[in-house]
C-alpha cells in the first residue's frame, strides 16, 4: 500500500488524466480530482475503476484543498480543436497554470507536474529531437497553429522562471482505450476508417509514431514524484525510440 500522498489532478476528463487515474486508483493511491464535470467524473470511475479513495469536485474547490503533488492534465488536445479555440489556448493554459502556482507560493514543499507537450518542438521530425534542438516561431506571420506551442513553451519558461518543485512532462504520442474516438488524431482515424470500412488515405510517405502506454506514463509521474528538489522539463518518449 503506497503512503497516503495527497494528490491532486486537475483536468480529470482528459485522455491522459483517465489512464492515470485508472493507473492510481489500482495501486492504492488516494486522490482529489477536479473537473468542469464532476457527474462525467463519476460516470468514468463507475465504469473503469470504482470510486475507491476518490475525492470529486469542480475547480472552484481546489483552493482550498491540501496537496502534496498537484498534476495538471487541464488542455486541449486535438488538432481541430485547438486551431478553433484561438485565443482561449493562452487564457486556458494560463489560467489553471497560475492557479497551481498560486498554490505553490503558499505551499512551497508541494510538486507540480504539468503535463506540457512535443508541440513545443513544432511538428516537422525528419529526426529525433536533441538537447540542443531549437523551436523556430516566425513572430512576424504568427498563425493558429503557432497558438498551442506558444502557449506551453509561455508555460515552461514561466515554470524555470518560478523554481520550486515543478517538473514539465513533454508527451509526443499517447494512445489508449480511453482516446475521445471523436478526436482528430491519427490513431482514432485509423480505427475508425478500419470500423467502418473506409480507405485510409495518405501521402506516399512512411508514418512514424512513437507511442508511450498509459502504463508507462504512470510508472514516469511516479518517478517524478519520487525525485527530490527539482525544477526541469523532461520529453515523453519509449524505450526503443
Amino acid at each position: 500500500m503506497p503512503s497516503r500522498i495527497r494528490i491532486a489532478l486537475l483536468g480529470a476528463t482528459s485522455h491522459i488524466a483517465k489512464g492515470l487515474i485508472v493507473n492510481f486508483v489500482r495501486s492504492g493511491y488516494p486522490l482529489t480530482l477536479f473537473a468542469r464535470s464532476v457527474e462525467n467524473v463519476r460516470s468514468f470511475l463507475r465504469n473503469n475503476c470504482a470510486e475507491h479513495d476518490c475525492i470529486i469536485s469542480d475547480f472552484e474547490g481546489f483552493s482550498s484543498g491540501t496537496y502534496d503533488v498537484i498534476i495538471n492534465c487541464v488542455g486541449i488536445a486535438d488538432s481541430v480543436k485547438q486551431k478553433a479555440a484561438g485565443a482561449e489556448i493562452f487564457f486556458l493554459t494560463e489560467k489553471f497554470d497560475n492557479l497551481i502556482l498560486g498554490y505553490l507560493y503558499e505551499h512551497p514543499e508541494a510538486l507540480y507536474i504539468n503535463f506540457s507537450s512535443g508541440a513545443v518542438y513544432g511538428t516537422a521530425f525528419s529526426e529525433p529531437v536533441r538537447l540542443d534542438s531549437a523551436s523556430e516561431v516566425c513572430v512576424n506571420r504568427i498563425t493558429s497553429s503557432d497558438y498551442y506551442r506558444i502557449a506551453k513553451m509561455n508555460a515552461e519558461a514561466k515554470h524555470r522562471a518560478c523554481g520550486g518543485r515543478i517538473i514539465d512532462l513533454r508527451v509526443f504520442s499517447y494512445f489508449s482505450r480511453y482516446v475521445d474516438m471523436s478526436a482528430n488524431f491519427l490513431m482514432t482515424e485509423i480505427i475508425n476508417c478500419v470500423k467502418n470500412d473506409k480507405p485510409f488515405v495518405t501521402s506516399a510517405s512512411d508514418i512514424v509514431r512513437d507511442y508511450v502506454s498509459p502504463e508507462d506514463l504512470f510508472n514516469l509521474v511516479l518517478k517524478s514524484i519520487d525525485a527530490l528538489a527539482v525544477n526541469t522539463v523532461y520529453d515523453v518518449f519509449s524505450v526503443s525510440n
